[in-house]
């Protein structure tokens, strides 16, 4: 073979094993960038996934043809009820991110259980007025409008410290109106007053009494303007018919609370604490006509877990319970009340329980004159399961101001509302339970 033919030969080869060379390292390169963008497109999608962390999910109906797989469409509780997973991967029912607006305009707020039972508490009190014409408030201000001056440290602590704080607003805060024609105690409050439940630690506060309407429907509906513009819900009073019917809904993950308030006060000839309508503002009102309360109870029945009912009724400083309360605690209870805690009367009632539901009658005046009065917070322990407790807190209001009683004081009171709710057991402590 001649020297040409060889060396075109072994140009040839090499030729051969460089192209070959090319194309195993094209081939493994293109691999690499497919596999590359396989692995990116799996992250997006994964990171999509965890961000939509929520999953709506049927509720198992338990009771169809005892079959535990099949679904129905009706929900244990609402039909809104959604199951989602945190970031530990824990299943819970409710998500703090979708209650996050303003609870004074939603009537819907997220709670944080700190104990390991997912429980948490709401404490209920009395009768408030925040007037400077009356001696309660006016001595506030002369105090340098101090709450540390008017309330014992101890008291503020746990008020401040509930979960939820709930009080009878019994007054409209405005500028404007003239008093109820023939109505001898009128109440008013200045707007910028608001400010003072904020520091008493009072989340939301009832409307639905015989003195929000004092100064009229403007003073009324003012009202609700200060006390949205405050960031505190109210309940049992609105714009119409349907806001003043709207419970408050108190959300932690596992659980839904519903809080109804209304007013059956005043009874007799035409109440000057006017019934919302659908044109007109004002109160939930129970009585003459229960109706509408038994709806709102109702409702609140199908779309939550456990209902409180704080109601305005009975007979000023009457310590039994009176006819109007007999006639219609039956049907608060029948329409789905799982607590009633009531007002009003000025002064303590008794404690008691029909069938399973727990009624406090009265906590009477709390924060209210510079008479000398007994009376007490109740504080509710709620978890997912029910009930866990339920507390009378002893309290006295003396010379315009209110303090927890300590030691022999606090026995006698605790002493005193045992023999006033011969139906029930309350220890030492103030816990009450069935008897």
């Amino acid at each position: 073979m001649s020297k040409k033919i060889r060396i075109f030969f072994i140009t040839f080869i090499l030729v051969l094993a460089a192209g070959m060379v090319f194309i195993l390292l094209y081939a493994e390169k293109k691999e690499e960038k497919s596999a590359k963008t396989v692995t990116e497109e799996t992250a997006v999608s994964a990171a999509s996934v965890s961000a939509e962390d929520e999953v709506s999910v049927p509720v198992i109906d338990l009771s169809v043809s005892g079959n535990e797989d099949s679904v129905s469409d009706d929900s244990l509780l609402s039909s809104d009820v959604t199951v989602s997973e945190d970031a530990a991967g824990e299943e819970t029912r409710f998500r703090k991110e979708d209650h996050m607006e303003d609870p004074a305009v939603s009537m819907e707020m997220f709670v944080e259980p700190a104990s390991d039972d997912g429980s948490i508490t709401i404490g209920f009190a009395g009768d408030v007025l925040f007037d400077p014409s009356y001696a309660i408030y006016s001595n506030f201000k002369s105090r340098g409008s101090s709450v540390s001056a008017c309330f014992s440290e101890r008291l503020l602590s746990r008020m401040r410290g509930e979960d939820v704080m709930i009080l009878n607003n019994e007054f409209p805060y405005s500028d404007r109106g003239t008093p109820a024609e023939g109505k001898t105690f009128t109440f008013r409050a200045k707007p910028s007053s608001v400010e003072t439940l904020h520091e008493l630690g009072v989340d939301a506060v009832s409307l639905a009494n015989n003195h929000g309407y004092d100064f009229g429907v403007d003073a009324f509906t003012d009202s609700l303007d200060v006390l949205e513009g405050a960031g505190i819900p109210h309940l049992g009073g609105g714009r119409n018919a349907k806001e003043a019917a709207r419970p408050l809904y108190i959300y932690t993950k596992d659980m839904k609370i519903a809080v109804v308030a209304a007013t059956q006060i005043e009874r007799y000839g035409n109440p000057h604490s006017m019934a919302a309508t659908d044109e007109r503002p004002g109160m939930l009102r129970c009585f003459p006509d229960i109706e509408p309360t038994l709806a709102a109870i109702r409702e609140a029945k199908e779309n939550s877990d456990y209902v409180i009912l704080f109601v305005h009724w009975g007979t000023e400083n009457e310590v039994a319970p009176d006819w109007g309360e007999n006639e219609q605690l039956p049907k608060f209870i029948e329409a789905g009340v799982d607590c009633v805690i009531g007002a009003h009367p000025h002064i303590l009632q008794p404690v008691a329980y029909s069938g399973d539901v727990p009624v406090v009658y009265s906590l009477g005046n709390f924060w209210f004159n510079s008479k000398t009065l007994d009376t007490g917070m109740v504080e509710l322990k709620i978890k997912p399961e029910g009930l866990e407790s339920l507390k009378f807190i002893p309290c006295r209001q003396k010379g315009c101001a209110v303090k927890e009683l300590e030691g022999t004081e606090a026995a006698e009171l605790i002493g005193y509302m045992r023999g006033i709710s011969p139906t029930v057991d309350i220890d030492d402590e103030g816990y009450i339970t069935k008897k």
